[in-house]
């Protein structure tokens, strides 16, 4: 008999399955993540996931056991263009539902919430080093587009200041002051009327 696979948005209740998953991402060497989040963090951060017309946090059943995460998250596909893309971020399944169908059911999802929210273009986040991952994306018509590179901004900072640039401690905290200040004034005064822009139109869950 043919194993069931369901998919559907990540529910506070699932978050010791997230956080297993996610260990797994972290120990598989394929990506350099932040450490493994708690339980409690992880009820958190879904249920604002829940409430964010932009982006969902859906999950791969097999058998009824939650086996794959994925984040799908939409936004300009540039910033010089109007057209939409959705990207779909931190796909893994687990090493236990692998080649059950798990990875295309989650694309598969990931296509129709696209589709739904008239969104001309679909990117996945994957690690070049990942190999089956990469040639499986491949079959589905998804060509590289380019390398995401991740570290501390703490660490990227130190770097640029051993690079032998001149002056570029005093250029970082100039920027520092110049973003500052950018933000002090945007702010509204007290007695202003604040506006808010129409709410985006819903993801449809």
């Amino acid at each position: 008999m043919a194993a069931a696979i369901a998919v559907r948005d990540a529910q506070p209740g699932d978050a010791a399955a997230l956080v297993a998953l996610w260990r797994e991402l972290t120990t598989t060497g394929a990506h350099r993540l932040p450490g493994v989040p708690t339980v409690p963090a992880v009820e958190v951060a879904v249920s604002k996931h829940l409430a964010d017309p932009w982006g969902r946090l859906i999950v791969g059943e097999l058998d009824g056991q939650v086996h794959a995460m994925a984040y799908l998250r939409r936004a300009a596909v540039s910033p010089l263009h109007d057209d939409t893309t959705l990207t779909v971020e931190y796909l893994h399944v687990s090493d236990a539902a692998r080649r059950h169908g798990v990875g295309k059911a989650m694309i598969a999802e990931a296509v129709a919430w696209a589709e739904h929210e008239s969104c001309p273009h679909l990117a996945v986040v994957a690690p070049a080093i990942a190999r089956e991952a990469n040639r499986f994306l491949a079959r589905l018509g998804l060509g590289q587009a380019g390398v995401l590179r991740f570290a501390n901004t703490h660490t990227v900072a130190r770097r640029l200041a051993a690079e032998h640039a001149p002056n570029l401690l005093a250029l970082l905290s100039s920027r520092r002051s110049v973003i500052a200040r950018r933000a002090q004034l945007a702010r509204p005064l007290a007695t202003d009327p604040i506006s808010y822009p129409p709410e985006p139109e819903s993801a449809g869950r």
